[in-house]
């Protein structure tokens, strides 16, 4: 893991001697979760989020933007009605740490007086860390799907993974050096335990001791058995931070914009 932000910090600083200006900024928004606890309903359950920025823009169509996130992601089934019988929840703080591409569909430089405004797209890759919890209990370590005996020859699963960033949102120009930015942003993780929920159950419901809150998280209801279905592991989870971003524009290395730039942005 370390290697790998080694080496995005490496490409970050090559780019950016490239590139004509640089902007740094803050995001302030919300957080939530899609998976086995919650399938199909956006924006269900979100807590506040926040982080930092860096975007370095090439010309006025593409950038490049490299974040550090940090929210909470949440998922219940009573609340998302998705098998109640089931009754498991959880909450996870996840950090984020993301590089993207954005594409400009107009033209777009901060300071512009002429291309202000602009939607855009950006696609890329990140890995994120997280630590599921139900009640105060720490999810992973009590083994709700038997990783803790080796039952079905399960291990404790990590608590870091890859993530394909996604999404789109709308740049506009305040004026000469701040911009404002919203973005809708999804995550498509390789990890199917944000929520401890991805296979099968483990104990049977009178194998449950009522006084024992790590067993009780693995079947809260007492009402399944070994190797009935607990979660879909076919799937993988996801999760989305949205909101606003305040960026500061700034020039990279002493570099002189383009001469359209230097027009409408004054010194």
């Amino acid at each position: 893991m370390k290697k790998i932000l080694f080496l995005l910090s490496f490409l970050i600083f090559g780019l950016a001697s490239r590139s004509q200006t640089m902007e740094v900024g803050l995001f302030g928004g919300f957080s939530y979760y899609l998976g086995d606890l919650n399938p199909g309903y956006h924006f269900l359950s979100p807590r506040l989020a926040y982080g930092a920025l860096a975007r370095i823009n090439f010309n006025p169509r593409l950038a490049m933007k490299v974040n550090v996130y940090r929210g909470k992601v949440t998922g219940d089934d009573y609340k998302s009605n998705t098998n109640e019988i089931r009754g498991l929840n959880f909450e996870s703080p996840v950090t984020d740490v993301s590089i993207v591409g954005e594409f400009n569909f107009f033209e777009y430089f901060t300071g512009s007086k002429r291309d202000k405004l602009t939607p855009y797209i950006f696609g890329g890759v990140g890995v994120f860390w997280f630590k599921p919890s139900s009640g105060g209990t720490d999810l992973r370590d009590a083994g709700t799907e038997g990783q803790n005996v080796g039952f079905d020859g399960r291990k404790p699963y990590k608590l870091y993974n890859f993530s394909i960033p996604f999404g789109f949102g709308i740049k506009y120009s305040l004026n000469s050096r701040f911009a404002l930015t919203a973005e809708w942003g999804l995550r498509k993780t390789f990890s199917d335990y944000i929520d401890d929920v991805s296979t099968t159950y483990y104990l049977t419901g009178d194998q449950i001791d009522p006084n024992n809150p790590e067993l009780v998280l693995s079947d809260p209801t007492f009402a399944h058995d070994p190797y009935m279905e607990r979660g879909n592991p076919k799937t993988r989870d996801w999760y989305c931070f949205t909101g606003l971003t305040l960026t500061y524009k700034f020039k990279l290395f002493g570099r002189r914009g383009c001469p359209d730039q230097q027009r409408s942005v004054p010194n």
